[in-house]
Parts: C-alpha cells; sequence; structure tokens
C-alpha cells in the first residue's frame, strides 16, 4: 500500500521542515505549502489523507482553507494548527467538520497521536463511501458494525434480499448483531413504513408464547383480563423477527407453521380468523438445519422458512472492527458519563484484539464501558477487565486437600453445601460458555426451566460475568 500523503501548510518554513522531518521519520509521504492558494492545489491535485493546516495563513483564513478543500477531497480530515490566542477560531472551525487541533508550540507526540486518529477516521469514511454502493444511502449498519469486509459482505446480502420478501434465517452468535441485521432488511425493505416487531422465542413458555404471537381474548385462560392482539398482528405490513426460534418446542413450531401457511391466525380462546400480511425473518445461534435433522426442530418449517440465510461473522473473526468499535463505544460513553477520556493506547488495543470475544460486540461494549468509567484521559490495558472462568473457589475437594482437614471448621453438611454450590457454579457456566452464553439453551442442556436457571445465575454470583 502506498505511503499515507500528510499535507503541511504554514508560511513558517523551519516549522514546515521540523514537521515533514517527523512525518517522514514516522513513515508519512509529506508534501508543504506556505500559503492557502497553494494548499488548495495540492489538495486538488494530490488528494492528501490528512491536511495539517495553519489557523492564519498570508493570503487565505485557515476556515476558508478547510471548507474549500472539502469540495475537492470531502474524506479528508484536517487538523489545525493555532496559537493558544486564537483557541476561539480553532473551535468554531471543529463545529465546521475539522477533525482535531494542535496548540503552538507543537509537543512531537501529541502531533504524532492526532495524525495517526485523523488517518483512521479517513481510512473509515472512505471504507464508508465504498459501502454505500452496495446499500444505497443508509449505512447505519455499517456504522454500527464496524468498516471490515466481512461487514461489507454482510451488507451486500443485506441488500440484495431486503428488497424481495424472503423469509430469512439470520444466523449468528449470541451478541453478534442478529437483530441489528434484521432492523437494516426491514428498514431497507418496502415494508419500512410498517412496524418492525421482534419476539424473544427462548423467555417464554409454548403456552405464553402462543399468546404472544396469536393475542387472546379475554378470559381465554387465567390472568387474560382483557383482549391483546399478539405481535403477528401487532407486525400487520411490517416485518415480525423470531428470535431464538430453535427454542421453540414442537407444538409451538407446528402452530407456527400452520400461520404461515395458511397466512391466517386467530386469538388464544377465539373463534374469528385475522389475515396477516407480515414479512418473517427468524434468528438463531446454531443451525437450524441440524437441529431439523435431529429432530429437534420441524422439518416442514424448518425447510418453509430456508428461503435465504444470512450468517453474521462474530467478533473474533472480524478483529479489524474491533478498533472502530471500542472507539465508537468510547465516544458513546464519553458523552453518556460527561468524562473526556481521549484515545486507548496500543497495548489496550492489542488486548482487545487478542481476546475471543465469546459475548461478542455485546461484551465489548460492557467491556469498554468500564474501561471509561475507570480511566481518566486515556485507557490502558489496565483498564481492560475481561471475565475470568469461574474457578471452583470454595471447593474443599478432601482428595487435594487432604491436609486442610475441613470438619476442624465445618460440619459435614456444611462441607457438602460449599462442594454443592461449586459444583454446581462450575456446571452452569460450562453450559453457558458451551451454549456462547444463550441462558434458554444452556437451561435445556441442563435440563432445567429457564426461569430456575435464571434465578440459579443470582444466586450464585455469576451475573457479572455473563457478556
Amino acid at each position: 500500500m502506498a505511503e499515507p500523503l500528510i499535507l503541511i501548510v504554514d508560511d513558517e518554513p523551519d516549522l514546515c521542515e521540523l514537521l515533514s522531518h517527523l512525518m517522514r521519520k514516522e513513515g508519512f509521504a509529506v508534501e508543504a505549502a506556505a500559503d492557502g492558494e497553494a494548499a488548495l492545489e495540492a489538495v486538488r491535485t494530490l488528494k492528501p489523507d490528512v491536511m495539517l493546516l495553519d489557523i492564519r495563513l498570508p493570503d487565505l483564513d485557515g476556515m476558508e482553507v478547510m471548507c474549500r478543500s472539502q469540495g475537492f477531497a470531502p474524506h479528508m480530515p484536517v487538523v489545525l494548527m493555532t496559537a493558544y490566542a486564537e483557541m476561539r477560531g480553532a473551535i468554531e472551525a471543529m463545529k465546521a467538520g475539522a477533525h482535531d487541533y494542535l496548540t503552538k508550540p507543537l509537543e512531537h507526540q501529541d502531533v504524532l497521536r492526532v495524525v495517526r486518529r485523523a488517518l483512521a477516521e479517513g481510512n473509515l469514511k472512505r471504507r464508508f463511501d465504498n459501502i454505500s454502493s452496495q446499500v444505497g444511502e443508509d449505512l447505519s449498519l455499517a456504522k454500527t458494525m464496524g468498516p471490515s469486509e466481512a461487514v461489507s459482505r454482510l451488507l451486500d446480502k443485506v441488500n440484495r434480499v431486503a428488497q424481495s420478501d424472503f423469509t430469512v434465517i439470520i444466523y449468528g452468535e449470541t451478541g453478534s448483531g442478529k437483530e441489528l441485521v434484521a432492523r437494516a432488511i426491514h428498514h431497507l425493505s418496502p415494508r419500512s413504513g410498517g412496524a418492525f416487531v421482534a419476539v424473544d422465542c427462548g423467555a417464554l413458555q409454548e403456552n405464553l408464547l402462543e399468546s404472544e404471537l396469536f393475542g387472546h381474548e379475554k378470559g381465554a385462560f387465567t390472568g387474560a383480563h382483557m383482549k391483546k392482539p399478539g405481535k403477528f398482528e401487532l407486525a400487520k405490513n411490517g416485518t415480525l423477527l423470531l428470535d431464538e426460534i430453535s427454542n421453540m418446542t414442537l407444538g409451538a413450531q407446528a402452530k407456527l407453521l400452520r400461520a404461515i401457511q395458511e397466512k391466517v391466525i386467530c386469538r388464544v380462546g377465539g373463534t374469528d380468523s385475522f389475515d396477516v400480511d407480515v414479512r418473517l425473518l427468524v434468528s438463531c445461534n446454531q443451525d437450524l438445519g441440524e437441529h431439523s435433522s435431529s429432530g429437534s426442530f420441524r422439518s416442514d418449517l424448518y425447510y418453509r422458512l430456508d428461503e435465504f440465510t444470512i450468517k453474521v461473522p462474530p467478533l473474533r473473526e472480524r478483529a479489524e472492527d474491533i478498533p472502530y468499535l471500542a472507539r465508537r463505544f468510547l465516544d458513546i460513553t464519553n458523552m453518556e458519563l460527561g468524562k473526556s477520556v481521549e484515545e486507548i493506547t496500543g497495548t489496550a488495543l492489542k488486548l482487545l484484539k487478542s481476546y475471543t470475544w465469546p459475548g461478542n460486540v455485546r461484551q465489548l461494549r460492557s467491556t469498554m464501558r468500564r474501561a471509561v468509567l475507570l480511566a481518566d484521559a486515556v485507557i490502558t490495558e489496565e483498564h481492560i477487565e475481561l471475565p475470568k472462568k469461574a474457578a471452583l473457589a470454595e471447593s474443599l475437594d478432601l482428595s487435594e486437600k487432604r491436609n486442610e482437614r475441613p470438619w476442624e471448621n465445618f460440619s459435614l453438611k456444611e462441607i457438602v453445601q460449599r462442594n454443592t454450590k461449586a459444583l454446581e457454579r462450575d456446571l452452569i457456566t460450562q453450559a453457558l460458555e458451551h451454549t456462547r452464553w444463550n441462558k434458554a439453551e444452556a437451561a435445556r442442556l441442563l435440563q432445567i426451566d429457564y426461569k430456575t436457571l435464571h434465578l440459579k445465575i443470582k444466586r450464585l454470583g455469576l451475573a457479572d460475568n455473563i457478556p
């Protein structure tokens, strides 16, 4: 790849020479201009990657140079150089679109830090500009997920299928962004004027799921004090997402298949049928085809749903998105907390990129929120707190700890209780890790109901370890 080109604009020859030497030492190509007109000509012909621009020039004001240069190079970040007394002008320029500013006398490390960040911003802008040819003017999904090639390929599929009325199966691990993809399909579809309705199939028992999907009449069951429309009705002329559909029982699957095939529904406890006109999207963290082969998912329903599939890659398979996402979560949390944490050190970024992220983007977001809370100005590796596998900390295994003589401090009943609690914690942790933190799937593996698992997670202190 070509060396990034830095354009230095200042009427002080000594400063231009000093900055040029500093940039070349870092491996950047350099061009210099002594006035505004020369700078504009360089922008027009050379298309530099970053412009270091003095706010006071002999012929033109720095603000004018910046604004006019945007017509030639809209993605080129501009970094202003200003004396302390000219700070007001620099702040106004920031509001008008400058990337950052540096105050004279310049500190070498500050210059390099700001230039590197400006280069990264320019690269992202160019990436999003290329992606826009695939998804039109809506870049919300790209801005949310990142600028990697994997996301670019994902966006191509989203754009292609959005214009149809195909049922789409969206595969992906917990926290990878399945619902974001579903919302993007809806937003880019002819049904975007209708509602987008999502149902978490893993969080509801079969009788409640039927009521949630199809609605119920007053008095249909104990607690049904009034008539309630279902999600199919609420999503009329829009899009219905069935999240984690593999958690549906076979009975609920049969009722769903009938509703899809006949395109009519009947509320629980009712006799009247309603036509349904919805675009159906489903998501799953495991292969529905495998569930179909094993008999845990109806094959006739699977074949009816399998019109188009989209695989959302886990974060560990698109590590190039991690710096962008980390910076995005840093900025969002800064605004939320009213802080001004400026950057992430290279060592901290390396740590983030090397982690496997079982909770994917959702876990990265939580990690960065904690880091911003803990940091003052710069996030270092010390601020990056990553969960560790739960250990049997309270285990009192006598075969390994014979010399501890636990009966001297605990009764037999207490020893058994402590060992049972430690074993229970370890088994639940292993099940959660195996299912990528899908609590509904983990409950099924452990052969307990979802509510029981949820209570055990809270009682055993595992909630903080779950992404």
